[in-house]
């Protein structure tokens, strides 16, 4: 495993297109969700959860997901409907990760989709950390009331991300990072 600021470094999205086999196995993938739980959690609300789709579960989803669009967007052509047919298929395994916020009387729902935020960032360190790679999508499912209903949401529940696992099929390179200076100020007393 490698030393975490190295991986902190390097960690970088690859397209869903290009996640091929293998996949974490059960073991692997149950530490990587371990993993993605132990995130700041103000009032250890627990306010997220995770889904996953793997093997046939990704294709009935998608054929699922496929057909509502078609339903909404009736002048939606061929390719369009089978773009969403594929989209929990394109990689070899999906994880969502689905928000819990609700209201409360001391923690902000802002705090809790952070905290589910933390929860889809650290399940993409720890899929590369274990020599995987993956890349978070939303997209129209993930905001669609009726698409979170196929996908097995309750009520006040959203997806606020589709990591998508696998294993790199090309070559990884890295693109521009903003330089400190312009993200990155020091506050100084008037």
């Amino acid at each position: 495993m490698m030393d975490a600021l190295e991986l902190l470094k390097t960690r970088r999205s690859v397209t869903a297109a290009f996640l091929g086999l293998p996949v974490p196995d059960r073991r692997q993938l149950e530490e990587m969700l371990t993993i993605a739980s132990r995130v700041p959690d103000h009032g250890k609300l627990s306010p997220w959860r995770f889904i996953v789709f793997e093997g046939d579960a990704r294709l009935a989803a998608g054929e699922a997901l496929a057909a509502l669009y078609a339903r909404q967007h009736p002048d939606a052509d061929e390719k369009k409907c089978d773009e969403e047919r594929k989209r929990l298929a394109i990689a070899p395994l999906v994880v969502a990760v689905v928000s819990k916020a609700a209201p409360h009387v001391k923690i902000p729902e802002w705090e809790q989709l952070l905290s589910a935020g933390n929860a889809a960032l650290s399940l993409s360190l720890a899929a590369y950390a274990l020599g995987f790679h993956a890349n978070w999508t939303t997209g129209w499912a993930a905001y669609e009331p009726e698409a979170g209903e196929i996908l097995g949401l309750a009520p006040g529940e959203r997806v606020i991300a589709f990591v998508h696992v696998g294993t790199a099929t090309v070559p990884i390179t890295d693109r521009p990072r903003p330089a400190l200076a312009d993200i990155v100020t020091y506050w100084k007393a008037p």
